[in-house]
């Protein structure tokens, strides 16, 4: 029992930098901006994160720093897309590979460096409630503010004016903009906050799940980001789970390392390729309309895309 509960709080734990990328890139596609620069988002955020970390010996000024880059680079995006009119996706990939490159080139200094961590917070009593405690109660802030982030942007989205016409100007941006909803303003504030936690995400991954900076710290993780918002329907909750549950995976197969040793090296990838057949199933699923499914598995799987995801606004006149 205890070495469940040892397991739920790591995978938690592991989660937390995942989480915020994934309700970010969430909110940005519910405006309707696909920020598919995430990949080299998390490598530079992370490296930022660190990098001012070590320099002004403050974490709190690191994940402000890889917050405020994560938001700049989302900021960007907006501008350019509705300024120039240049495709998202080509302006993410474009960055996703500049920012990879930029990392790589910038963080050679800092490789191999002791990494700072967050200090756990602990509140006495509460934090010997099985599995809550551990958690909630005897963490670090990231942890913490990433499980508390997954109620309150799903309040923030579906229930607040404000979130509706962030979801409005996502579905029909000309509908918006007829209702006098400022279409580039709102892609602009929820993208760059979008973005900001992105980068924060990207912080927790140098300061808190994987301590330090090397070359290609965060590979992969960004496409896998991309890809949970997809499996969560663009809704913060069910996307969490799906954060939690490549996690899971992950811990099974570090686990399972010390049962099958000659597969120690294919057993880590394992949760990636599991992932991409999940959204083949689902991507098959959506074209089907789930007719296959029963309804239960029908409500769950199939997901809302925002209909205006990735579409290049234009105001008449």
């Amino acid at each position: 029992m205890e070495n469940f509960e040892a397991s739920f709080v790591t995978i938690i734990a592991m989660s937390s930098p995942l989480i915020f990328a994934v309700i970010g890139e969430t909110i940005s596609e519910r405006v309707g901006i696909v920020n598919l620069s995430m990949e080299g988002t998390l490598l530079i955020t992370a490296l930022a994160g660190f990098a001012v970390t070590i320099i002004t010996n403050s974490l709190l000024l690191g994940i402000i720093a890889a917050g405020f880059l994560g938001g700049i680079i989302a900021f960007f995006i907006v501008i350019v897309n509705m300024n120039l009119y240049i495709n998202q996706i080509a302006i993410g990939f474009i960055l996703t590979i500049l920012l990879w490159k930029l990392s790589s080139f910038l963080g050679q200094s800092y490789v191999r460096i002791p990494g700072p961590y967050l200090d756990r917070i602990r509140i006495p009593f509460l934090d010997e409630i099985p599995y809550i405690g551990p958690t909630l109660f005897n963490n670090n802030l990231l942890v913490i503010f990433s499980i508390l982030l997954i109620p309150a942007s799903w309040f923030f989205l579906f229930k607040t004016q404000l979130g509706v016409n962030l979801r409005a100007v996502g579905e029909n941006p000309e509908a918006a903009n007829a209702r006098g909803i400022n279409v580039l303003y709102t892609r602009l504030i929820y993208s760059t906050l979008g973005g900001i936690l992105i980068g924060i995400g990207g912080a927790a991954f140098s300061l808190h799940a994987k301590y330090g900076w090397s070359e290609g710290h965060t590979i992969n993780y960004g496409w896998i980001a991309l890809a949970i918002v997809i499996f969560g329907g663009w809704n913060p909750i069910r996307a969490s789970l799906g954060v939690y549950g490549f996690s899971a995976l992950q811990v099974i197969a570090l686990k399972l390392q010390t049962v099958t040793i000659g597969l120690s090296q294919i057993l880590p990838l394992i949760p990636f390729p599991l992932m991409i057949l999940t959204l083949v199933l689902i991507q098959i699923a959506n074209q089907n309309k789930g007719k296959w499914l029963p309804r239960p598995l029908k409500v769950l799987i199939l997901g809302n895309q925002p209909q205006a995801l990735g579409i290049t606004y234009k105001k008449n006149g």
